[in-house]
This record gives structure tokens, sequence and C-alpha cells, in this order.
């Protein structure tokens, strides 16, 4: 077969697999309200239903990068993507909270494993601006993945009520699921043995100290705790971090790759740059499920309604991502702050309209809120990875994309566990006071995120401030990460 006709195969698998578990993960928000009530969960179920496939999501993203670089990455793309449907289906046939906990943290692990070899295959596949193509087209066919999920759920919910509606949601990936599977099986390459052994690659007791570190900071949030627990699972969480990081010093002394390759935090750019994503995706995806609850539970629409309210801001990063590198090409990296910045007053705009504005304009103005956060992202998302990425030290290059993403995903698990903590935990009877606390949660954390951004500005070289150093090169770079 011609090799481009062969490129095209395996890019359809790729966005066909991105296109499932992104539109799995934007259709749950909206039905969390349904699913919360026909179940009976409780705020902390609810807060590890969410947070639980961020976690386990970000997790199996380095260690199935590395597997599939060992191993080839066929057959972890296609366990991956039978990993995920079937825990797909085994949530819509959930009776316990705790089950579909089980059952999302085995769903986002096979989400992870999917989309590490999704951004491997098509770095091993295309080059050059072909591979810039690829990745934008894959970053786009998650954007309307994103933008279809909350729409599709609400229209479930609406036909079907909420005891079958939310079970439904969590059917809809399946149809798509199953048909990636048999193109993976069909058109993905067949594995390239590598001469590189498994235990020189691998590196599992830091990856369960990552684990562990991030569900020490998570338990707060999630559980009930008294200032003494809360003091010690902070000690717990610094002495837990100190040991990760002996142990790398030690993984990599040995000649062997440590999850976190040491060249990584060296690099001023990229760590600021990194904290800075971390902050605004865990506080992006917090936000995004804290107002579809609002919506429901504290404004009473309906799940259908609640998405015509979320849409804008999907609809709105899709458009802004598109055009985002003409405006790096006249901004530079004053971009990102300048995103940022905007979706600050987005929250600002949403957290106030919660508290003073009149009932029946609320909808519309959180909708306009949604829209400036879209844009925001937009803004924001793929010219920070870039940035990040371009500062990546040559010899960490390999895997600077899958910590980035990693490190995202991560941040996703603590920020959903302790934002949606703040609205689930307060009084049932003032929602709207409740929305206005999480908002201010919010804003805190991207005003940290702008700091760290304007940190990572002054930390790079003033002669590279020039916007026309985004290359095609670091463009690919950055969907790595995304």
């Amino acid at each position: 077969m011609h090799k481009t006709a062969k490129q095209k195969q395996i890019l359809a698998v790729c966005l066909a697999g991105g296109f499932t578990t992104m539109l799995d993960n934007s259709v749950l928000n909206i039905a969390v309200p349904a699913l919360r009530s026909t179940l009976d969960a409780d705020p902390t179920q609810i807060q590890w239903i969410v947070a639980g496939y961020s976690l386990a999501f970000g997790l199996a993203l380095i260690p199935g990068g590395r597997l599939g670089d060992l191993r080839g990455r066929k057959p972890f793309f296609v366990t991956g993507i039978a990993l995920f449907v079937a825990a797909g289906l085994l949530a819509a046939t959930a009776t316990t909270p705790w089950v579909l906990v089980a059952v999302r943290l085995l769903q986002g692990a096979g989400a992870g494993l999917v989309n590490s070899q999704m951004i491997g295959t098509l770095q091993d596949v295309f080059t050059g601006p072909a591979r810039t193509r690829a990745l934008g087209m894959y970053q786009v066919t998650c954007a309307v993945a994103i933008a279809l999920g909350p729409p599709l759920g609400g229209a479930l919910i609406a036909l079907a009520g909420p005891e079958w509606g939310w079970r439904l949601a969590f059917l809809i990936s399946a149809p798509s699921g199953l048909a990636t599977l048999v193109l993976a099986i069909r058109h993905l390459p067949t594995p390239v043995p590598r001469t590189t052994t498994a235990r020189t690659t691998l590196d599992p007791l830091g990856l369960l100290l990552t684990a562990a570190i991030t569900v020490t900071v998570m338990l707060p949030f999630v559980q009930p705790a008294t200032l003494g627990s809360k003091l010690a699972l902070g000690v717990a969480a610094v002495a837990l971090t100190g040991v990760l990081v002996l142990w790398q010093r030690h993984y990599a002394a040995t000649g062997r790759q440590p999850l976190i390759h040491p060249a990584l935090p060296r690099s001023a750019p990229y760590t600021l740059g990194t904290l800075t994503a971390m902050c605004q995706f865990g506080a992006a995806l917090a936000s995004s499920l804290v107002l579809v609850m609002f919506l429901q539970d504290g404004l009473g629409l309906s799940p259908l309604a609640a998405s015509a309210v979320t849409l804008p801001s999907a609809v709105a990063m899709a458009v802004v991502s598109s055009f985002a590198w003409r405006a790096v090409q006249r901004f530079g990296r004053h971009v990102v702050p300048l995103g940022l910045c905007l979706a600050l007053g987005a929250l600002l705009l949403s957290g106030l309209a919660a508290l003073y504005a009149p009932s029946g304009w609320l909808p519309a103005l959180l909708a306009l809120g949604q829209l400036c956060t879209g844009a925001a992202s937009g803004l924001t998302v793929s010219p920070n990875q870039a940035q990040v990425l371009r500062y990546a030290p040559a010899e960490a290059a390999g895997v600077a994309g899958g910590i980035l993403q990693m490190s995202q995903r991560i941040a996703a698990a603590v920020g959903i566990s302790a934002i949606s903590g703040i609205y689930l935990n307060s009084s049932p009877t003032t929602p709207n006071t409740a929305f206005f606390h999480a908002t201010l949660a919010c804003l805190a954390v991207v005003s940290a995120s702008l700091v760290l951004a304007l940190l990572a500005n002054r930390s790079t070289p003033r002669s590279e401030d020039d916007p026309s150093a985004m290359t095609g090169r670091q463009v690919s770079g950055t969907h790595r990460g995304s």
C-alpha cells in the first residue's frame, strides 16, 4: 500500500481513539447530578468518580508510553481501548457508587494507555509539516468531542430520564470505541521489537510514590478530616515527595531512566511552564464540573439546558485555538498571560453574577462567562505547551511531553477534589454562595498560574522573546503534552 494511504489510515485510528476517550469524559460532567441522585452518592463518592478517572489517566501515561516504546504501540493501544470500552459497559450497570469509582479508575487507566500510544504513534509515523498537521487534526477532533459531549448527554437524560440517562451516557462512546478497536487491529503498524529491556525503562516505585503523593494531597478534600489529620497528611505528602526526589536521583545514578528525568527540573522555563499548565488545567476542569452541578442542582435547569450554557466554552476554545498561532506571532510569549487574565475575568464575572444577577439573567451571563473561558483556554493551552516543550532539555525531549500531560492530569485530580468539595460540602440551601466560594478557589488557582506564567517568561532569554521562534517543530511538540 502507498505510504500516504497507510498514514491516513493510522491517522484515522488515532483520531478515533482521541474522539472516543474525550467524548466519554465530556458527557459525564453533564450526567453527574443525575448520577448523584439516582445512586444516592455522597460528595466523597462523586469526587472519586470524577477525580479518580483523571488520576488513573495521568498515572498510566508514562508507563504506557515507555511500554509502547519498548514493545510496540499496537498491542497497548488495542488493550487500552478494549479496557476503556469494557469499563464503560460496567459503569453503565453499576448499582453502587463505590463500584462506579472502581470502574472509573479502570476506565481512566485505559484512556491513559490509549492516549500515550496515540501521541507516540503520530510522532513515529509523521515528520515535519505532516506531523504538525496530524497533531493539529488530533486537537481539533478532541475539541469537537468536548463540544458534542454535553448536548448529547443532556439529550440522553432528557429522553430517558435520570436513572437511564446517565447509564446511557456511559454507553455513548461504546460504538466509536468498538470501531476504533477494529480499525486499530487492522491498520496500526506491526510492533517492532526493541533491544532495550523493560527493567531499564520502567520506574514502578517512582510511579507508586507519585500516586501516593497525589492521593495524600486529595484526601483532606474528599474525606472528612480534623485539623490534626490534615496536618498529618500534609507532613506525609512532604515526606513522600522527599522520598520520590531521592529515589529518582538513585534510579538515574544506576543508569536507568527514572519516571521524571533529572534534567527536566533543572530547566526553569520547563518547570515553571509545567506548573502554569497544571494550575490552569486543574482549575478549568474543576470549574466546569462545579458549573454543571450548579446549573442543575442550584438553578434547576434540565441537563439539556445546562449543556447549552456550557457549549460556548468548547466552541470558543476550538475556534480560538485555530487562530492562536497568529496571536503568538504578534504578541509572542505574552499570549499566555493575556489568556490567563481573560480567564480571571471570566471567573470573576461568573462568581459575581451568581451572587448579584437576577435569576432570569443568570444562565445568559454564565454562558457569556463560558464563552470567555473557552477563548482564554484557546489562547493559553497550546501556546504554553509549545513554550514549555521548547525549553525541555535535549536529553529529556522524549519524555517531556508525557511528564507535562501526566502533571496536568494529576493536577486535575487534585483540583476537582478540592474545588468540587468546596461546592458539594457547602449548605445545600445556598447554592449560589457555594458556587461563588468554589469560583473564588478557581480564581486563586488561576492567579497562581498567571504568576507562574510571568515568572516563566522572565526565565526565558530575551533574545528568544521574538514570536517567530514558534516554529513548526515547537507546534508539534505542543500536542504531545496536550
